[in-house]
């Protein structure tokens, strides 16, 4: 079973089980130009490699880690040292924590040149994020289907476009009982940057 949502709908999204609610323009059309174009000149961008099935090879994307340089965060055996946030993106944090209530310490940044680039099935659910973490998940640039499915039972699937300038908020259990995915399409040819903010702990 599978079902697609509409951009406008900022609803719990998830039918059970975990929390996840959709902002659409939460930076206006202007803003998100202008962001983007900071973001994609500005930021320090690396081909990481990682281990998947007994192999290393580069992820599909670039990415780049900002916050508290004393605290670091990896995964799928990448260890990421953070670097101090840059103007931009202390100012998108702020505006982050006063939407939505919640400290956030760090951002992965993840730049997809295009619908070849891709992220695979995977949980935000590493110990150092905490029980029940609350990830802000920030779109410019290209559109991108989001998907995202219980971790046990696979079903149901839901499809998401994640549109230039919106928000995705996770939190509650979804980290624990849904993972998620950006598949690649060759639908897409334009670059997307994709800011992931959270709180690490120390």
């Amino acid at each position: 079973m599978q079902y697609s949502l509409l951009p406008q709908e900022s609803r719990n999204l998830l039918p059970f089980h975990g929390d996840a609610f959709f902002h659409p323009s939460f930076f206006s059309i202007e803003e998100a130009d202008h962001l983007f174009k900071v973001l994609q000149e500005g930021l320090a961008w690396q081909q990481e490699p990682i281990w998947m099935f007994g192999k290393q090879i580069l992820q599909p994307r670039l990415t780049a880690l900002y916050g508290d340089p004393k605290v670091s965060y990896g995964y799928s055996g990448i260890a990421m040292q953070a670097q101090p946030f840059t103007k931009e993106l202390e100012t998108i944090k702020q505006r982050l924590q006063d939407f939505t209530q919640h400290d956030f310490t760090h951002v992965l940044c993840n730049y997809y040149r295009d619908g070849q680039d891709s992220m695979g099935w995977h949980r935000d659910n590493e110990a150092v994020l905490g029980q029940n973490p609350k990830i802000a998940s920030l779109t410019f640039g290209a559109s991108r289907s989001f998907q995202m499915r219980p971790y046990t039972g696979k079903e149901p699937k839901i499809n998401l476009e994640l549109s230039h300038g919106s928000l995705l908020l996770m939190e509650g259990a979804s980290q624990h009982h849904w993972e998620h995915q950006l598949p690649k399409t060759k639908k897409v040819n334009q670059p997307r940057i994709n800011l992931t903010f959270r709180k690490l702990l120390g």
